[in-house]
């Protein structure tokens, strides 16, 4: 187990190791990265369990955290319309158009705002189609359907309309100020992959690791608890957002099946009283992640595992860092 104190606090945060590392072992589970947040800063890191056998996973343990990247692709596109250089509500096809669909009348309607809040017509996968070709299954903006290719629809527009990379992007507007230093959108001569929490099936068997070399916009993101951390404190914060834009982020812009909504990147969960958490989780083959913040209280939790059934923790884990919040978001995942 590692561990990183980041600010004084009275008492530990983490105070039932030992039932952490019981949990980790019934569920046979390899890494398991926590953050919390506190009082609008992330307060500890811990990382639990190993790398490989015999090797404990360092604090700063670098993971694939899967669709978390999402959140962060959401961020430099609302940080961009925060500065007035990106419009939410203007068609895509000014700057892109795959052409898949290009003939479709579609692609002429679909915004920001449809690809941030899931609402584009898209499958989550073009390979899922048996064409394997991009389609529009309805009207940009008729409903909820959870799509990556959104996302990277997305990135190719702002890729052309900036001329930069949208790692780049998310450099300038996201990791270099934030210090992000462990984060990136695809692996270069700079990962440390001695620190890499390479994936795992259920029964404990490694997935080889797809070292993708370009961005995916909806996928792939490496990062450390430490540097995802500091990014939920900052969107948490308002940083580098006008209130009209995180208004937006946290508004329902559509609801999704289970009476949660989407806002712009982030899923939200009314939690009575007013008060809210803004949350995204990941999984793919050997990662299972989530995360949640509380604006108004200005809490959070992050949750990191690198195996293919690593939610089977997250119950425990919300209940023990979040109380009764916990148990809110339990039941409105559960009813």
């Amino acid at each position: 187990m590692s561990y990183k104190q980041l600010s004084s606090s009275k008492s530990s945060i983490f105070d039932n190791d030992k039932e952490i590392e019981k949990c980790l072992a019934e569920n046979k589970v390899p890494t398991l990265g926590i953050g919390v947040i506190k009082n609008g800063k992330l307060q500890q890191v811990r990382v639990f369990g190993e790398l490989k056998k015999g090797t404990a996973a360092p604090y700063n343990t670098i993971f694939n955290v899967a669709s978390l990247t999402k959140p962060i692709t959401a961020m430099v596109t609302l940080k961009l319309v925060s500065l007035g250089k990106w419009n939410l509500d203007e068609p895509i096809h000014i700057y892109w158009t795959d052409p898949d669909v290009s003939k479709d009348p579609n692609s002429k309607l679909l915004t920001t705002r449809h690809i941030l809040s899931h609402q584009t017509g898209f499958t989550n996968w073009r390979g899922n189609n048996k064409d394997g070709k991009l389609h529009f299954e309805f009207t940009p903006g008729a409903k909820y359907q959870y799509s990556g290719e959104g996302f990277e629809y997305l990135r190719k527009a702002l890729e052309v309309k900036f001329h930069k990379s949208l790692n780049q992007l998310a450099s300038e507007l996201i990791f270099t100020p934030l210090q992000m230093t462990d984060t990136k959108y695809f692996w270069d001569n700079k990962t440390d992959s001695l620190r890499f929490a390479t994936g795992y099936n259920n029964k404990g068997i490694a997935y080889e690791t797809e070292k993708n070399k370009t961005a995916n916009g909806a996928d792939n993101l490496l990062t450390t608890i430490e540097d995802y951390g500091k990014f939920l404190t900052s969107v948490m914060n308002h940083e580098g957002l006008t209130q009209k834009v995180f208004d937006d982020m946290t508004a329902h812009q559509v609801e999704t099946k289970n009476g949660k909504h989407f806002g712009l990147g982030f899923e939200i969960y009314d939690l009575g009283n007013g008060e809210y958490a803004l949350s995204h989780g990941g999984a793919d083959k050997g990662v299972q992640t989530i995360v949640f913040i509380f604006p108004k209280t200005k809490q959070g939790l992050l949750i990191f595992t690198n195996v293919d059934d690593g939610y089977k923790i997250y119950e425990k884990l919300l209940t023990h860092y979040l109380g009764e919040n916990g148990q809110k978001i339990i039941d409105i995942e559960t009813k």
